[in-house]
């Protein structure tokens, strides 16, 4: 699979919603090669604090493949998923996470993570998860940078 590829769309997914008001963070959903979902945060747009690219990108999936069980697919964060979007990413039975920044790299910008990492959940949830951080790192890290050198820029 393309990991590369996948996280640039996840990337791209997070610039369109920083131009269009939304947090700095985006997410694909893939499975066999093919990208299910994209998504940015529509926290904002929606009014609504689950609406996390990970959440919004997830419930596309399943309404996409017309099931809840996302067993065989990947899913590429810009972010490190916080606590409610690695929960869904297990209950959903997916099968790796590739994120770019960190939780720490969140809070360095302002908003307000929970500090419980992802390898943390998968050791005390006993998740099958595999977890592949720093992907893209510096690439992901750029999207902050984007991001805070908007003046309207809102954070949650």
């Amino acid at each position: 699979m393309d990991h590369e590829k996948y996280m640039r769309m996840a990337i791209a997914k997070a610039r369109e919603g920083i131009s269009n008001g939304q947090t700095p963070f985006g997410a694909c959903v893939v499975k066999n090669g093919e990208v299910i979902s994209c998504q940015h945060n529509l926290v904002w747009e929606e009014t609504d604090i689950t609406s996390h690219a990970e959440i919004v990108a997830i419930r596309e999936a399943c309404k996409v493949l017309g099931t809840v069980d996302l067993s065989g697919c990947v899913i590429y964060s810009t972010t490190e998923p916080c606590p409610m979007c690695f929960s869904a990413i297990h209950w959903a039975k997916i099968d790796a996470i590739y994120f770019g920044t960190r939780i720490a790299d969140a809070q360095e910008v302002g908003f307000s993570e929970l500090t419980i990492s992802n390898e943390e959940m998968k050791s005390q949830g006993n998740s099958p998860v595999q977890i592949f951080g720093d992907f893209m790192r510096q690439e992901n890290k750029e999207v902050f940078m984007d991001f805070i050198a908007k003046a309207d820029k809102r954070l949650y």
